[in-house]
């Protein structure tokens, strides 16, 4: 997956590129309509259509310390963001919160809600077949699942049944496949999804808070790259992230 990701960032990023101008963003996987949203009217205000890769932040933080060419970060938590700092890898100054998000639980259509369930009770549900998530050992999405789920009392019974996806939208479609009955994503993954629905959420006091931090890369040249980032943060870059499900600044 690692080597991957490289691959396609090294042969986006040759010389040889038409638009070599634009900037390349490297977005957690819950961000990828959002970001194509913006990187769209991006465009269409007359500039090079950003170059976006899409990945679990796991693994895009890890291509960015292995020296991925790239210009912008968007994690889906603050660590991943935080480990690339503590190794002088981000712009000083250019880190900023561009949105928030919520987790819940989705089903196939018809699935009864799982409001008010807690405990034994929400454990019983979970763990009756296999639960979609995305790994809790590395990826934003599943250590909130996580989190919130042992908060709620009911992470012990249902860690055995959970399987572990290597980003929140495999997560999804393990759910969309009818290969798990219950999957835990980000709300704005839900929303994006025509073949499940919304059957609970969880308490935002159950989980670390859901930010999505972003940066300017250190080692980007591009002056482009700064241009856009301050476009995501601003009235406009930020309405289109509400349009997609997204709590903003």
């Amino acid at each position: 997956m690692f080597r991957t990701v490289l691959l396609l960032l090294a042969a986006l990023a040759s010389p040889a590129q038409a638009q070599r101008a634009a900037p390349t963003v490297l977005a957690a996987a819950s961000m990828q309509e959002a970001m194509n949203d913006a990187a769209d009217a991006w465009a269409r205000a007359g500039h090079a259509r950003p170059v976006l890769a899409s990945a679990a932040s796991s693994a895009l933080a890890r291509q960015i310390e292995a020296g991925a060419p790239a210009d912008l970060f968007v994690s889906a938590d603050a660590e991943w963001m935080d480990a690339l700092q503590r190794r002088n890898l981000l712009a000083p100054g250019s880190r900023a919160i561009v949105a928030r998000g919520r987790l819940v639980v989705v089903a196939p259509p018809g699935t009864a809600s799982l409001n008010g369930k807690r405990g034994a009770s929400l454990a019983r549900v979970l763990g009756a077949g296999p639960l979609a998530m995305a790994d809790p050992a590395s990826v934003p999405a599943g250590r909130y699942g996580q989190q919130a789920l042992t908060r709620m009392g009911a992470w012990d019974a249902v860690a055995p049944r959970v399987v572990r996806a290597e980003n929140v939208r495999a997560a999804l479609a393990l759910v969309e496949r009818g290969a798990a009955p219950y999957g835990i994503v980000y709300a704005t993954d839900a929303r994006a999804s025509t073949r499940v629905r919304v059957v609970g959420a969880f308490p935002p006091n159950s989980h670390a808070p859901i930010v999505y931090p972003l940066a300017r890369l250190a080692r980007s040249r591009n002056p482009s790259a700064e241009s856009f980032r301050r476009y995501l943060l601003s009235s406009t870059g930020q309405a289109i992230l509400a349009r997609r499900g997204f709590l903003t600044r």
